[in-house]
C-alpha cells in the first residue's frame, strides 16, 4: 500500500496542490489530485470514450455545432466561476461542487480533442460533426451528472482501486493530449487503421506524459525552496 500510495502522490505532485481535505480517499490512500481535478481528467477520458460510442466509431473529425460550442463555453464557464470565486475569497465551495464542475470542464475538453485526435491519428475519418445531430448533445450532456454519481458514490466502493483508477485517468488524459502533439509529425500523421497499428505514437506520447510528471515535480519541488528560502 506504501508504494502505490508514494506511487500516486509522486503522478499529481507537480500537477495538483493535493490537500487531503479536497481530495478523495479509497481503502485509506489518497487520490493523486484533487476532486476538481478528479473531474476534469476522468472528464475528457468518458467524453472521448463516449463520443466515440455515439458515432459508432466513425471518427468525427469536425468540431461541435453553434449549440455544441455554447454547452462546452457554459460548462467550461462552471469550473472558472466555482474555482475563480473560491480562489478569489469571494465564496467557499465544497468537493462535490468542485468535482461536478470539474467533470464539465473536462467532458467540454474532450469534445474538443476528440475531432483533433481523430484528424490525426486516423488514416480514415468521417467528415461529420462532433454530437451532431441534437439527440447526441442531448446524451452527452445527461451523462454528466451519471458520471458524477457513479465517481461520488460509486467510487470509494472499490477501495483502492478508486484513486488507482484516478490515477490512470491523469496518465491516460496527458497521453491522448500528447498522442495528438504526437501525430503531427509526418511519420505518424494519419497513418493508423486501427488503434495497434498506433503503438509506437502512443508509446512515445506515453514517454512524454511521465517525462512532464516528472518536470512538473521539479518545479513544484523548486517553487517550494525559493519560498522556503524568501519566507
Amino acid at each position: 500500500m506504501q508504494a502505490i500510495q508514494a506511487f500516486l502522490h509522486w503522478l499529481g505532485f507537480g500537477l495538483c496542490h493535493q490537500l487531503p481535505e479536497r481530495s478523495f480517499f479509497g481503502g485509506g490512500i489518497q487520490a493523486p489530485v484533487c476532486a476538481r481535478d478528479t473531474g476534469i481528467y476522468i472528464g475528457v477520458i468518458v467524453s472521448v470514450w463516449l463520443i466515440s460510442l455515439l458515432h459508432q466509431g466513425r471518427r468525427p473529425r469536425e468540431f461541435p455545432t453553434a449549440a455544441g460550442w455554447a454547452a462546452m463555453i457554459v460548462m467550461m464557464g462552471l469550473m472558472v466561476i466555482d474555482g475563480g470565486t473560491e480562489y478569489a475569497g469571494l465564496r467557499t465551495t465544497t468537493n462535490d461542487l468542485r468535482l461536478i464542475t470539474g467533470l464539465s470542464f473536462g467532458f467540454a475538453v474532450g469534445a474538443l480533442l476528440t475531432p483533433m485526435l481523430n484528424d490525426e491519428i486516423w488514416r480514415r475519418s468521417a467528415r461529420e460533426r462532433v454530437l451532431d445531430p441534437a439527440w447526441r448533445l442531448v446524451v452527452w450532456l445527461l451523462a454528466v451528472p451519471v458520471s458524477y454519481v457513479l465517481i461520488r458514490y460509486g467510487g470509494p466502493l472499490l477501495g483502492v482501486g478508486y484513486p488507482i483508477l484516478i490515477g490512470v485517468a491523469v496518465i491516460v488524459t496527458l497521453t491522448t493530449v500528447n498522442l495528438v502533439m504526437v501525430c503531427l509529425l509526418p511519420p505518424f500523421e494519419r497513418r493508423a487503421e486501427r488503434l495497434r497499428d498506433a503503438w509506437l505514437p502512443i508509446l512515445i506520447a506515453l514517454a512524454l506524459t511521465f517525462l512532464e510528471v516528472w518536470l512538473a515535480g521539479l518545479f513544484r519541488l523548486a517553487l517550494l525552496a525559493l519560498v522556503a528560502r524568501y519566507c
